[in-house]
This record gives C-alpha cells, structure tokens and sequence, in this order.
C-alpha cells in the first residue's frame, strides 16, 4: 500500500522545502519509489514540466531529489503573485484565472477536487508521498476550505509532523501555540515535531526540547542544525535571495525587482569562484564597478518596470551603457529593455503600454497565450548549444531581434543591441549549462571556473539527507507514513 506524510511549519520560511528534499533523498537510498506534492504553492519561481506545465521550483529540486523528471501532479495549484491583492492561478500546470486574494476563498472549494485528484495519481505509482505544506496550520482564520495544510491533511488522511524554525526565535511558543489554535480533529493528525536550522551546539536546546514534549504530548524527531550548504540549493522565496557565495573579480549585479521570477537562473553564476554577485534592492544604487547587469524575469512586467524607474535604475543603468557596461535582460527583462511595451487586453493589469529603457530597438506586445517549453538553442555568436526553457507570454519584434541572441528550431530568439554590450532572451536556466555559462562568461572578460553545476546540486542533496540522518530520525519520521 502506498503512504503518505505530510511536514508542515509553525510559520513561512522555516525550511519545509529543504525537509522534503533531504526526506525525499533519504528515502529514496533506503530503495523505494518516492514522489514530491505540495498541494498549493505561491511562489513567481517556476519549473517547466516534461508534460508541459509549470509548477513551483522547489518541487522540482525535490523530484530531482526523488530522481525524477517534475510533473504537473506534485504540485497541482500555484499562485503566482502579480500585485499585492492579487494571483494568477495555476491548476494541474495550466493558467485557470486572475483573482484577487479577497476573491480565494470562494475559489479553493473548487480546487480541492484538482489537488485530491493529483494526489491520489501520485500514490497509485508511487511507494511513498512526501507532502509540504504552505504556510502555517496556525492560521486557523484561513482553515475553512483550506486546501494547503489540514484541509488537505484531513482530505488526505495524511499524518502530520510540524516543524519550526530555531533561528527566528520563539521555537517553543511556535510549536505550544500552533497545538493551542488548531481545532481538536486537526491537533489529532500531528504525530511530532522537528526543529529545525539550530545555530552552535543543539544539546544547549535539550531543555526547551523537553518542554516542547511535555506541553504539546508530541514525540520530537530531533533538532537539526543549520545546513551550511543551502545556499547551494535554488531558493524557493525570493526573501531568500541574497548575493553568492563568492566574492571574486568578475562584478554581477541582478536588479531586485519587486515581483523577480524565476531568479534561480542567477544560482549557477552565485557558485562561479571569479563571480560577485550583487543582489540590488530597492534604494540601493547601482555599483559603478558592476560588469554585466542582469533584469530578470517578473511576473508583472510593466509594474515592474515602474518599480524600476522609482529606484532610478533607468539612469543607473544609462550611466552602466555609457562606460561599457554590459546588460542581460531575461524573460520580462528582456522586454523592459525595449522601446515600449503594449498590454492591450490588460493582461497584467491595466490595459495600457509603458516606454521601456530604449536600450534595444524592439517592442513587445502581451498576448493570452503562454509559451512553455523546456528546449534545446544554440547561442548565435559561440554557436554553444544549451538546454534551457521558456516560461512567458508577449512578442517582441523590431531590428535588434535581426541580431538574435539564440535559435531553438530554426527560429530566432532575444535581440542584440549594435554595439553587443545589451542582449536580451526569453530562455530561463541558460546559466545551468555548463558550456554555455562557460563560453558566456570567458566572453564577457570572466574567468569561468570548471564548475559541474547539476553534479553540485546532486551532491549537495546527498549532503542534505546525510545531515538528516545524522541528527534527526528519519527511520522513525518515515515509519509515521500511513
């Protein structure tokens, strides 16, 4: 019979993607079949799926975990924030609407049927189900019709074990209080509780442990300290994101924009030893040493090319062309980078069109229709092939597209300015490819290391489920699926 366990957290943010991973990875040694589900996710960072859909990117990392390709069932509802009060909504993969958050609730009753759906698929071919909730069950305001925590536990009858986060401070109130507001059928589904990202010596927490045994009546699995290498594992928020890991010669500097997609395209180049990457944040101005500047992907183009401007980034980067700077703009970056950007339908927002940085000759117009694909190019200027994938709507056309920056096809993609120091794609993951960030980067005056960047991910994996075993319990963690 194929089981299921479900990690839940006091809060956001408290490691439970990191859990699922090392879980998934520790069980998958002990020889079963293990697949990944969180049933809602929110989250702009998504992964293109072999069946063509998108699903959160931290659901990816753990089917890689899983030594799986990801699919549309491991995580079946993903909200994609585009403005404060408002998501777009995808079920199974596929776009189903734009709503606004007061407007959710009266649509989760519907999407439960797609999450049970997609759980049930995923238990029928799987040994084991590890589940990730969303969120926090101690908000109990938002219980009713919840699918993402013990609404879905409940639908599920999946068993329940909560962790939280040391390093916030507060872990004992986080765990006593959660069990204080969850109604009495949910508090019977926790079967435990972990701590999780414990800084120094972890025996120092033995006594609050004891407590947290004694108050709750749970059985704890352990106290698991901070896993230094987790900066080498794509982050799912992009509260995570930070600069690299490294500090060497070569400047990068990624605009923080208030709605960044997908920036786990920056991950490779965080790792690369002649690479300091900069995240820039709002009020902050562009270093002048900076070599190549980087416009990620949005999930809401135009607000964030507004948002962009209010930083005065727009002179920023003039300022960066004019001494030589280089510039890469990705996805909605690459569009920003153009004269204008028309949104007739509104798609985004308000229907409208906004004046870009005019640093490429090109216009983009938003269209319904979504592109996604994961893909095979060829950079035109190397003649590098690399794997990458799409994740976009909108055309852009005009002369710069007639120096394209890559074919997929026979077809063209992105657009070079004509002096070469501004380009633009719509592909995500390029810097994934080893040769291609190799040749890219050798290009551009860095010296690009020998890095093996999916073999680093695959190790570190292997590190994580280590690290798992040596301080918690995972055989006892895995003996509660049911």
């Amino acid at each position: 019979m194929s089981k299921a366990l479900m990690i839940q957290g006091t809060g956001s943010n408290v490691g439970k993607s990191m859990l699922v991973a090392g879980l998934c990875r520790a069980a998958v040694r002990r020889g079963l079949k293990v697949a990944p589900f969180k049933p809602q996710n929110m989250s702009n960072n998504a992964a293109v799926t072999v069946d063509g859909g998108e699903i959160g990117r931290a659901q990816a990392l753990q089917a890689k975990a899983c030594g799986l390709a990801p699919r549309v069932d491991m995580n079946p509802v993903l909200l994609k924030p585009e403005t404060d009060v408002g998501s777009q909504v995808i079920v199974q993969g596929r776009r189903l609407t734009t709503v606004k958050a007061k407007d959710y609730a009266h649509l989760k009753p519907r999407l439960l049927e797609s999450v049970v759906e997609s759980f049930v698929r995923l238990k029928s071919e799987f040994d084991l189900v590890l589940v990730e909730g969303a969120g926090s069950p101690a908000e109990v305001n938002l219980r009713e019709g919840d699918i993402a925590n013990m609404g879905f536990a409940q639908a599920g009858k999946v068993p329940v074990v909560l962790a939280g986060d040391i390093d916030r401070g507060g872990v004992i109130a986080q765990m006593v209080g959660t069990q204080a507001v969850l109604a009495e059928d949910d508090a019977m589904l926790v079967q435990g509780f972990l701590i999780n990202r414990f800084r120094g010596d972890p025996s120092l927490f033995d006594q609050g442990y004891r407590l947290i045994e004694q108050m709750t009546g749970w059985q704890g699995f352990g106290t698991l300290p901070w896993f230094t290498k987790a900066w080498k594992l794509p982050a799912e928020d992009a509260l995570d994101l930070g600069s690299g890991g490294q500090n060497g010669g070569f400047h990068v500097v990624c605009l923080g924009l208030s709605r960044i997609a997908n920036f786990d395209d920056l991950d490779p180049l965080g790792q690369e030893p002649d690479v300091k990457l900069t995240m820039l944040r709002a009020g902050e101005v562009l270093p002048a040493d900076a070599d190549l500047v980087i416009i990620p992907g949005s999930k809401s183009t135009r607000g964030d090319l507004r948002y962009l401007k209010d930083q005065g980034w727009d002179v920023d980067l003039q300022a960066h062309v004019r001494r030589g700077g280089h510039v890469l703009g990705i996805c909605g970056g690459y569009q920003m980078l153009g004269h204008k950007i028309h949104d007739p339908e509104g798609i985004e927002g308000a229907a409208g069109s906004s004046d870009g940085l005019g640093l490429l000759d090109v216009e983009t117009i938003m269209t319904p229709d979504k592109r996604l694909s994961q893909a095979t190019a060829i950079h035109v200027e190397s003649q590098t092939q690399f794997q990458g994938y799409e994740i976009h709507i909108g055309q852009t056309t005009g002369p710069d597209c007639a120096r394209p920056f890559a074919m997929r096809d026979g077809q063209f993609d992105g657009a070079t300015s004509a002096s070469g120091r501004v380009i633009g794609s719509y592909f995500h993951g390029m810097f994934s490819d080893d040769a291609f960030r190799k040749t890219f980067l050798n290009a551009l005056g860095a010296t690009a290391s020998n890095l093996a960047y999916d073999a680093t991910v695959e190790a570190v994996l292997e590190d994580l489920a280590d690290h798992m075993e040596a301080h918690l319990d995972v055989e006892g963690l895995l003996d509660l699926a049911r």
